[in-house]
């Protein structure tokens, strides 16, 4: 039973701790607590002695253990993915770390967590960050209570507090999608912006099938089929520039049946560009980057495609002509050579030299997903905003590079869908299923999602579900093929110039 000790002007508890050992009622730091009675002390006591007695009791020196000290010992022992990881440090170093780092761990309060919250938010941060950010801190301290540095988890959100007007902003805005011809026409500009079919193909098959970015930039050949492609493994970017091979998330592995027109679509992209093993994995992938390992594809200027497609030939037919002339005709070298001194291109000097084994999310998404879904350039100092320039022949037109492509420009690209992401085309397939009817447990397992309802235990898809949704899906693309045919008989994109000559 715990006792009070008087110390002269102010009163002390004294609880056993084990035999013939006792300890002091302290604070959070360790420092003695001074009560101002002798009853108060004795209440206090008896409830130290009681946790002993639970197996609850802190040890005084870990009750001084900073947030900082206890965060750098949890970080090195977790065992987790490396993409996890290295989410957990960066919301660590940038957010926890500045506001509780010389924090004692035992002494936080819920209020030190609101208040961390409230700065963040000032700061501009989206309520979808802050949300991590804190779900971050929940873990880490769920484990000092676990580990008996605390008795409460202070991060832990109360139900009914805070503002009740303004609550929806923590559902985030609601993500931009489009519809088959959108994804179609995002398709074509990409591949105009890049400057190769890649890109359309690439797009085609995320918004047909809605597998993730690092899904389709993992996308190994060997797990390409006739009639599904296999997720096996993604790609994902960490902070050093290293493209990590791992499981897809949540160790999504699974078959997405493809309609026979998307199976071609890429094997014909396959065939006709053979990769090669890159050099960080060894692996043969479907897609690859598009800007120059060396940096030569960002040297200002018109490139050999744009010259083909001024003139409407080939690249190999374009290069013929300024290169070996005589294996061409008069009429089609002279058409080269106009569309050459029309665009200003010089030979050599767009030269792309070796390009990069794959894409990078920031500049893909930037360089090409942005600018075709809005038309404009994004801001990127020292630049500002700006309309794609486009040569207006052929239709949708041609993006004009060099020098003052802008001035040489005829036309710009409308808008197909302001603020639409390369993620929000898994979205897009999603919601393009729903529109089809397609069951939930199908749409689960092409998404990779998992659904733990008793509903979803006792429901199976079936071939016949998957058939319908191959036809669902063959008939909204050709849907979208008439509509851009209509549009124009033609485009400048390869693989989509083919798909619109084949008769309807």
């Amino acid at each position: 039973m715990g006792y009070a000790e008087n110390r002269g002007d102010y009163w002390r508890g004294r609880y056993k701790t084990r035999s013939g050992r006792y300890g002091t009622v302290s604070d959070s730091t360790g420092g003695t607590v001074r009560f101002r009675t002798k009853r108060e002390a004795e209440r206090a006591a008896n409830d130290e002695e009681a946790k002993v007695r639970a197996g609850r009791l802190r040890d005084p020196a870990a009750s001084r253990i900073t947030f900082g000290q206890y965060v750098s010992a949890w970080y090195a022992a977790q065992d987790l993915a490396a993409s996890t990881l290295q989410n957990y440090k960066r919301h660590i170093e940038e957010h926890l770390l500045p506001a509780f780092e010389h924090a004692a761990i035992a002494g936080m309060t819920a209020t030190d967590v609101a208040a961390w919250e409230k700065k963040e938010r000032a700061l501009g941060y989206a309520e979808s960050s802050i949300k991590t950010w804190r779900a971050t801190l929940h873990l880490i301290l769920a484990d000092a209570v676990e580990e008996g540095l605390r008795d409460s988890n202070p991060a832990t959100r109360r139900r009914g507090r805070g503002k009740r007007a303004g609550r929806s902003r923590n559902r985030g805005p609601e993500k931009a999608v489009t519809d088959p011809l959108g994804i179609l026409l995002l398709a074509e500009r990409a591949a105009l912006l890049s400057g190769r079919d890649d890109e359309f193909t690439a797009v085609v098959l995320k918004g047909y099938t809605g597998i993730r970015w690092g899904e389709l930039v993992g996308l190994e050949t060997q797990y390409v089929r006739s009639t599904s492609l296999r997720v096996e493994w993604q790609l994902y970017e960490l902070d050093t520039g290293e493209l990590h091979r791992c499981p897809p998330k949540d160790d999504s592995h699974r078959t997405i049946d493809l309609p026979p027109w998307l199976s071609g679509l890429v094997s014909d992209h396959i065939a006709s560009t053979e990769p090669k093993p890159c050099s960080c994995h060894g692996l043969k992938y479907v897609f690859g980057g598009y800007r120059a390992a060396n940096g030569a594809a960002q040297r200002p200027g018109p490139k050999l495609v744009d010259v083909a497609r001024r003139a409407g030939v080939s690249t190999g037919t374009a290069s013929a002509a300024m290169n070996h002339s005589e294996v061409v005709r008069e009429a089609t070298r002279v058409k080269v050579l106009a569309a050459a001194e029309d665009l200003g291109y010089v030979r050599g000097a767009g030269s792309s030299g070796e390009l990069a084994a794959h894409w990078r999310r920031n500049s893909f998404a930037t360089w090409l997903f942005h600018p075709s879904a809005t038309g404009w350039y994004p801001k990127k100092a020292p630049q500002q905003a700006r309309p794609v320039p486009l040569l207006a022949d052929p239709w949708p037109g041609v993006p004009a590079r060099g020098r003052n492509a802008a001035a040489r420009a005829e036309s710009c690209w409308l808008p197909i869908a302001p603020g639409l992401t390369p993620h929000g085309l898994r979205h897009t397939h999603k919601t393009v299923m729903v529109g089809a009817g397609v069951p939930p447990k199908l749409m689960d397992d092409r998404m990779g999602h998992e659904d733990g309802s008793i509903q979803a235990r006792y429901s199976h898809v079936t071939h016949d579900m998957r058939h319908r949704l191959v036809i669902a899906l063959t008939d909204l693309w050709e849907a979208s093929l008439v509509a851009r045919r209509e549009m124009s008989p033609g485009s400048p994109v390869a693989a989509l110039d083919r798909l619109l000559k084949v008769p309807a």
